[in-house]
């Protein structure tokens, strides 16, 4: 039998049917099984020299700065390498691809063998190219249309690290020498019929070219991927991301890196393992509410006028007129008294301090820098003394005055953030100065007797007040640091110092005279001091934001991504016609608008996942609300037509597709599936009775919640209850278009 992954092949890498029987012919798969004995035992070397790699730099000192950094890139690429081979073993390979040119000139077949990482034996020969590398490309970009130079491409279908499928390819008349009969449906297409699970599955091998065209465009500017239901826009988003980051070094780990923004959690969950599947275990994945601490409670707003409102960028911008209120330097004098010397404080001196905050710093932290500026000020009118009171004395003095404290206190105050917004909502004339756009009306709406009571619609002010201030613990922190790494300082320098005393007169190897050495005590003395943790990963900035379902972000929710990318690099993902609040402009309009500037559009109008059925009895769902909604073209039917019945049958539907279904997930889609429990019989109506367990693999989600998902069965449950014009009608466009293979809706009454 097959031995274990990472090891020689004692018999066949292949476990095909019965039925595929004529592809498990020797001329078939007898060179496939010669590369995949070879790529086993290169696969079990380079795990075991990875891992002894990935020992000796751990075994190494930490160390500070760039060397610390160093070490930790370097720890970051090993594992990531030894988790990958760990992970696939033999199916890292993909697919073969055949050249046409060699083919056509009678020359022996020499595939090239695709895989998710490249892999290179003892001989230095390529057992397999990355999938992201410009070799790779016409393995997934070449078609009928534009072979790319291929004659012939073969893609694997792995199971438990066993071939039980592949699919052949040709392009050319030399390609159908040596292949078994072509299947009528491509490796993409067959894959659709196979069930999902509560995890996307990885589907790297299928990548279809328009999608793969897409994926390995450049990061500059704005990219937007635009296409409807089923398009694989998602699949693209998370393919583009890991190509990203191998193609362009520009984007790496030391640069920034890839934030990648879902629309929710369950989708979040749902893509978690693609992209470590990838090879890319470092990427930040969030939803816009991760991107402040006050978002996992934050409630929906209400009042429709007032989401509108804090929608705008306009508001946001306002934060910064709020927060430079607090930086006011005094109109008025004062005089500052010491044991030495009592100097006048002028206006113009308290305005001098406050110039000395570099642009950009955020407030907290400038105010450490204001508050010693001004110290340095009133120690320079100290000049005369006398030669027995030091600079110390007359600081250390001045900073104890509790009028000056006082005064600077109140004319830069330590902040926090969440007071500030919080003042904008109970304080009209506050928000009326920092807002001048807004009427008196609106000014008036916007006030509220719970400041803290936070709401969705809120969160883009409270980042970029964030953002703004700054953590309110910054400058403490940082004079801590600093009197710590003083201390470690002196300290290293005493070490140094009874060292070269002690070793002057018995050291045979020249490390007293290296002690000796200023290049080598200052890199001691370097080496003592900390290195200061980033209190908030998610801060950025980034070198490159991927953001899906990007039709639902408004103005304000823009400015917290683009806080966050300073080299304005994206990859826009989504469908006008699925946006819940409408989108009437052009993709190009409204990124303009919200701030980018440099943007490029890329359409995917083919639906891979929902099937025709489906799609049929939802097109005209989105064409009553939304005539002009780009509906892809589905490219497959499931044979199962739409069902509808009454919501009381649904625990009927759902018991019958579990008997009729081993694999696979199922979804309820309602306006309220926790009021819908008694239809599923999780939900008992006595109280007291015990609750029998929900059916499995069946979940119930809002429309909302289940954007960006897919499940084999859907069952809609009062469609009509979603809501009413263009919200109600994409809510509904969107739950149907979940379904991959059947979509049944029930209705009450």
């Amino acid at each position: 039998m097959r031995t274990t992954r990472g090891e020689t092949l004692t018999n066949s890498a292949f476990n095909l049917p019965e039925r595929l029987a004529a592809k498990a012919a020797p001329e078939l798969i007898d060179g496939d099984e010669a590369h995949f004995s070879a790529i086993a035992a290169t696969v079990g070397r380079t795990v075991a020299e990875t891992s002894a790699r990935l020992d000796e730099v751990r075994r190494l000192r930490g160390g500070h700065g760039q060397q610390a950094l160093d070490r930790d890139l370097e720890v970051h690429r090993l594992t990531g390498r030894l988790r990958t081979l760990r992970r696939f073993g033999l199916d890292l390979c993909l697919g073969r691809m055949v050249d046409g040119a060699a083919a056509g000139a009678g020359a022996a077949e020499t595939p090239v063998y695709v895989g998710r990482a490249g892999l290179t034996d003892d001989a230095g020969a390529r057992l397999l190219v990355d999938w992201r590398s410009p070799a790779a490309e016409p393995f997934f970009g070449a078609t009928h249309g534009d072979p790319m130079g291929l004659s012939s491409r073969r893609r694997y279908h792995w199971t438990a690290g066993r071939v039980t499928d592949y699919w052949d390819e040709v392009f050319t008349d030399d390609g159908l020498t040596g292949h078994a009969a072509l299947d009528d449906q491509s490796a993409f297409i067959a894959s659709l019929g196979g069930s999902r699970s509560a995890r996307m599955r990885d589907v790297l091998s299928t990548i279809q070219a328009d999608q793969d065209a897409i994926i390995r465009a450049g990061s500059r500017g704005a990219l937007v991927v635009d296409g409807g239901p089923g398009t694989g826009k998602t699949v693209v988003a998370l393919h583009r991301t890991a190509y990203l980051l191998y193609s362009d070094p520009r984007l790496g780990h030391r640069r920034g890196g890839v934030l990648f923004v879902g629309p929710h959690q369950p989708y979040l969950d749902y893509v978690a393992d693609v992209l470590p599947s990838l090879g890319e275990e470092g990427v930040a994945t969030c939803t816009l509410r991760d991107l402040v601490p006050e978002g996992a409670r934050a409630g929906i707003e209400r009042d429709p006028e007032v989401a509108r409102l804090k929608s705008s960028a306009r508001l946001v911008q306002a934060v910064e007129a709020a927060v430079r209120h607090h930086e006011a330097p005094p109109t008025r004098g004062l005089t500052v008294e010491s044991p030495w010397a009592d100097v006048w404080l002028d206006p113009a001196d308290w305005a001098e301090a406050f110039d000395a905050a570099e642009p950009g710093t955020p407030h907290n932290e400038a105010r450490g820098r204001v508050w010693e500026a001004l110290i340095d000020l009133l120690v320079d009118h100290h000049d005369e003394v006398g030669e027995s009171v030091t600079e110390a004395m007359v600081r250390g003095a001045l900073q104890q005055d509790a009028e000056l404290r006082t005064a600077f206190n109140r004319a830069w105050p330590l902040l926090d953030p969440a007071c500030v917004i919080g003042d904008l909502w109970s304080v009209p004339a506050y928000l009326a100065a920092c807002a001048p756009h807004l009427t008196p009306a609106e000014v008036a709406a916007l006030q509220r007797t719970d400041t803290r009571a936070w709401t969705v619609s809120d969160l883009p002010l409270l980042d970029a007040a964030r953002l703004r201030i700054g953590d309110p613990e910054a400058s403490a922190r940082r004079r801590r640091r600093e009197a710590e790494d003083a201390s470690r300082r002196e300290e290293m320098s005493t070490v140094i110092d009874h060292l070269v005393e002690a070793m002057q007169f018995d050291d045979g190897e020249g490390l007293w005279r290296m002690l000796q050495g200023s290049d080598v005590q200052q890199t001691l003395l370097e080496n003592t001091v900390g290195s200061a943790a980033d209190p908030d990963a998610l801060a950025g900035p980034f070198a490159h934001i991927v953001v899906d379902e990007a039709q639902e972000l408004t103005d304000a929710e823009w400015q917290m991504l683009l806080a966050r990318c300073p080299s304005r690099s994206f990859t826009v993902v989504g469908d006008r016609a699925q946006a819940r609040h409408g989108f009437t402009e052009s993709w190009t309009e409204r990124l303009a608008r919200v701030g980018l500037d440099r943007v490029s559009i890329a359409t995917l109008g083919v639906n891979y996942r929902t099937p025709a059925e489906v799609m049929e009895a939802a097109e005209p769902v989105i064409r009553a609300a939304l005539p002009d909604a780009n509906v892809p073209t589905s490219v497959r039917r499931s044979g199962l037509p739409v069902m509808r019945g009454s919501a009381g049958e649904l625990r009927q539907v759902l018991a019958h597709w579990l008997d009729e279904h081993n694999e696979g997930v199922a979804c309820v889609i309602s306006a309220d599936p926790a009021g819908n429990g008694h239809l599923l019989g999780d939900e008992p109506a006595d109280a007291s009775a015990d609750r029998p367990p929900a059916p499995p693999r069946v979940r119930r989600l809002t429309p909302e919640l289940a954007k960006g998902l897919e499940f084999d069965l859907v069952v809609l449950v009062d469609p009509d209850r979603f809501g009413d014009g263009v919200e109600g009608a994409v809510d509904r466009y969107v739950a149907m278009t979940r379904a991959t293979q059947q979509l049944v809706v029930l209705t009450s009454g």
